[in-house]
């Protein structure tokens, strides 16, 4: 899916129109529909005009010509909702097929934007869009298309019909119409009503994003005693959507009372007319015959008219979710070489990089800066640890290895080729992540593992997870591999999701290797067995480690000390232990962390740190 520079209506009409043909013929079926709807109305006019006929002229009532109209009305009816079957038919064929082209093409461009545009989007909002905004486009073409093709089909329909029998009854008819719509159409005319509707989808955005993270957050929720109003964005996000529903209806409260008042009573404008011709007709009973009809028909008239409106407001939401839907997929990916270079070396190298995540162009930008004039080479088979305090920047330069972002300054190399030059495919197979914030599917086991490498055979699969010091446990769940996660009260503890990251990356087997606090939420025992693992998967890779304890990269072979986005200092263990600077002040800090106990004091029972 292109992305796309035309108006958001523009655009919901070419979606629409994407199945040209299914859509033709779910209008002309929706208008054919409509027009057979009216016969029945014609076919009891000529029923009642040869009844009253036969009574005005004393003549033998034509029994075979009723039951002919009484027929014709019901074979109309028939074809009517015949028609309108046949249009929801095709389009919902339609619907469905763009359905699938937009929800898979939406979810697959999303995997080309760069982590940036995460940052800046909420899952909340992105969920929006996927089952909201493009199911409002689905909807649009299956229901609301058939029905606005019928609907503007109607008013034809209606005038030939009203001029039919009594011209002047038939426009006594139609004021009330007009007139109605005068009304509506200045209430939806008025200038703060494109803002009610942009602030509409920002509360519910909102309103979403809050309930994700309200659901997500629930354990802690929980784990406090605390209730629904306790959680104050949640609850205030439904306080405003309420509030502001409110403000938005009392806006149309006038127009809409008059609107339906005026579209329900058609017949009372029609009554005065009636009375007023009375004494200057030729031709009494076809005018009383006339003037029965057009009662009865204004009757029928409200339906087709308030269902044009609800069409409108339909189409409305359309074209506001292809506006949504338009505003992700006009985020340009990352430029693309168009025909990339590769490597046969794997050393890392960071060539003056600066970086900030919110580009501000000021006099103080370079305080925003994640990174400022980062320089450092990391070897082929060699690691290097980078250690920092929290925000120093240590992910920062882990994402931009594998392109998470491009660099505001500067240029990273692999094998001494800049990533740019490189096909995103390509420069991804060459890195291998585990993460402390380890993220597995609902599904199997075996599926989990086999993301690192989708074509791997069970043996290799089993390989992989001996060595990452998991197969044992995997073996004892119920299903072994085949095992759903999160179904049958199959949770995982940290260490043992550590583990199932660790057998992806050995399995997937990439010459670069990035370990962001691999071991961060392990007990002793998986802490040890984890990192067993990661000695098997760390030989001969070029690896990037990321450490709060300081214990796990005393043997690396370079160690890159970062202060608020910059590198302060370079060296082994020892070599930085000797400057006495950053390092040293932040070992000696870890080393009383060891220390750390707790103990009662007094007579109070008090705890205290020491």
């Amino acid at each position: 899916m292109k992305p796309c520079n035309n108006s958001p209506t523009s655009r919901l009409w070419q979606l629409t129109f994407k199945n040209k043909i299914l859509i033709i013929l779910s209008c002309l079926f929706s208008v054919l529909s409509v027009a057979t709807a009216f016969i029945p109305f014609i076919s009891v006019y000529y029923i009642v005009y040869e009844i009253i006929m036969s009574l005005a002229d004393k003549h033998v009532l034509n029994n075979g010509l009723i039951i002919h109209y009484g027929w014709l009305a019901f074979i109309a009816a028939a074809l009517s909702l015949f028609f309108n079957f046949l249009a929801l038919c095709f389009s919902h064929i339609a619907a469905f097929k763009t359905l699938y082209y937009l929800k898979y093409n939406f979810v697959r461009y999303l995997s080309y934007l760069p982590l940036g545009f995460y940052t800046e989007h909420s899952s909340g909002e992105l969920r929006k869009i996927v089952d909201d905004d493009i199911e409002k486009i689905e909807i649009f073409i299956a229901h609301q298309l058939p029905d606005m093709v019928g609907s503007f089909a109607t008013p034809i329909i209606i005038l030939i019909i009203l001029a039919i029998f009594d011209w002047r009854l038939g426009l006594a008819t139609l004021v009330p119409i007009i007139l109605a719509y005068i009304v509506l159409i200045s209430g939806y005319r008025r200038k703060d009503i494109k803002n009610h509707m942009q602030e509409f989808q920002n509360r519910l955005i909102d309103m979403s994003n809050a309930s994700v993270e309200y659901i997500r957050g629930i354990a802690v929720v929980k784990a406090f005693n605390q209730t629904f109003f306790s959680f104050k964005r949640f609850y205030e996000s439904i306080k405003a959507y309420q509030v502001f529903c409110l403000k938005f209806t009392d806006c149309f409260k006038y127009h809409m009372a008059f609107f339906l008042l005026i579209l329900n009573n058609i017949y009372l404008f029609i009554l005065p007319v009636i009375i007023f011709l009375l004494g200057s007709v030729d031709n009494y009973a076809n005018f009383i015959l006339a003037s029965i009809f057009y009662l009865i028909f204004s009757l029928a008239l409200p339906a087709p008219f308030l269902k044009l409106m609800y069409v409108s407001q339909g189409l409305q939401k359309a074209v506001k979710s292809v506006e949504n839907m338009d505003s992700v997929l006009n985020v340009k990916p990352l430029a693309e070489p168009e025909s990339g270079l590769e490597v046969n070396r794997y050393d890392i190298g960071f060539n003056d990089v600066t970086f900030a995540y919110n580009k501000i162009q000021d006099s103080k930008a370079s305080e925003n800066n994640a990174l400022s004039h980062i320089s450092f080479t990391a070897k082929q088979g060699t690691t290097t640890a980078l250690v920092g305090l929290s925000g120093s920047g240590k992910s920062t330069v882990s994402l931009l290895i594998p392109r998470f972002f491009d660099p505001d300054e500067g240029s990273i190399t692999i094998g001494g080729v800049d990533i740019k030059q490189m096909k995103s495919e390509y420069l991804l197979s060459l890195v291998s992540f585990v993460f402390q914030d380890v993220f597995l599917f609902k599904q199997t086991i075996l599926d989990n593992i086999k993301i690192g490498k989708p074509d791997a055979r069970l043996d290799e699969v089993i390989a992989a997870s001996k060595a990452a010091q998991c197969h044992e446990f995997i073996e004892k769940l119920p299903d072994g591999y085949q095992s759903v996660i999160g179904t049958k009260g199959l949770h995982l503890s940290g260490g043992e999701m550590q583990r199932l990251a660790i057998a992806r990356a050995l399995l997937k087997n990439s010459p670069i290797l990035i370990l962001d606090e691999a071991t961060s939420f392990a007990d002793p025992e998986n802490e040890y067995k984890i990192q067993l693992a990661l000695k098997v998967l760390m030989q001969g890779k070029t690896v990037i480690m990321i450490a709060h304890r300081l214990s796990t990269i005393k043997d690396a072979n370079q160690i890159v000390v970062l202060d608020k986005g910059r590198i302060v200092e370079k060296g082994t263990h020892e070599q930085l232990i000797d400057k006495h600077h950053t390092y040293y002040k932040m070992w000696q800090y870890y080393k009383q962390t060891l220390n750390w106990q707790l103990h009662q004091s007094g007579q109070d029972d008090e705890v205290a740190y020491v």
